[in-house]
């Protein structure tokens, strides 16, 4: 057992370095000559398939790709998949123009807009690039040592420092005017979030990838960013939910009754 985990360990490792090193090399023009590589993001899922390629063959690959089909979790997760991450990033920017000027909502004068842009945040904003490395690959393998808090602060801590050189890519605004650290502590509490989702839905890709889009789409449509207080709200209010999270299902496995029986490695 202790061999076992000892190479699932060395896996997690080998997938981290992958994802790195292909995210930021192809990010790389675009942070010396502004010249995008719009294959950078896919880095963490690239890693997840290649070393789940490599240790189970085509099957396995099959196997990680059908996940991100997987409907078969109950529908009522499907409130918070959609639901939460508008109302925290909502509400964030409501908070912030109480005290200060509205920039513009842009999508108001054409809010049929927002369908289209579901869909090329699904498929080029994000989540497909990121999911079945992050959560599909890593989060798996860190809960057989770890429990889930602990995984999702794991996590939480790459997955912002993976997103480094797009601070320094001065078009990217959302980016260039958001503290690192700051970043990277939303990261983490954006991480726990999705482990919630992820092991309550029983392991589905699919959720992650949704909840992904949905909250990178609720960026979209309120620009929190364009405001001064707007993200430290967002903090907070990503904390708060956290905490709940924590205190009803608790941090081994952030989830409650027969769910708490499943193993990763059914995953």
């Amino acid at each position: 057992m202790a061999k076992q985990n000892k190479f699932k360990n060395r896996n997690l490792w080998l997938f981290f370095a992958i994802a790195f090193a292909w995210s930021w090399l192809f990010w790389m023009p675009e942070v010396l000559w502004d010249f995008s590589l719009y294959v950078a993001p896919f880095g963490p899922s690239v890693a997840a398939f290649l070393l789940t390629y490599m240790k189970e063959g085509r099957n396995g690959a099959k196997e990680l790709l059908k996940r991100a089909l997987d409907f078969s979790f109950r529908k009522i997760w499907l409130v918070p998949i959609f639901l939460l991450m508008p109302a925290i990033v909502g509400l964030s920017f409501l908070l912030a123009i109480l005290s200060e000027p509205a920039p513009e909502i842009a999508v108001l004068s054409q809010p049929w807009v927002i369908i289209p842009a579901f869909f090329y945040v699904l498929f080029l904003g994000g989540p497909l690039q990121e999911e079945f490395g992050w959560r599909g690959y890593a989060l798996d393998r860190l809960q057989v040592n770890y429990n889930a808090l602990v995984s999702s602060v794991i996590i939480g801590v790459v997955w912002g420092l993976w997103h480094l050189p797009l601070f320094f890519m001065q078009r990217r605004e959302m980016y260039y005017n958001i503290p690192i650290w700051d970043f990277i502590l939303g990261t983490i509490f954006f991480s726990m979030i999705f482990t919630w989702i992820y092991n309550n839905t029983g392991g589905s890709i699919l959720a992650v990838l949704l909840l992904h889009t949905t909250g990178n789409l609720s960026h979209f449509i309120f620009p929190v960013v364009a405001t001064t207080w707007g993200g430290l709200y967002s903090l907070i209010l990503n904390a708060v939910v956290v905490l709940v999270i924590l205190i009803i299902w608790g941090p081994e496995r952030m989830v409650r009754g027969e769910l708490k029986k499943t193993s990763p490695n059914s995953w």
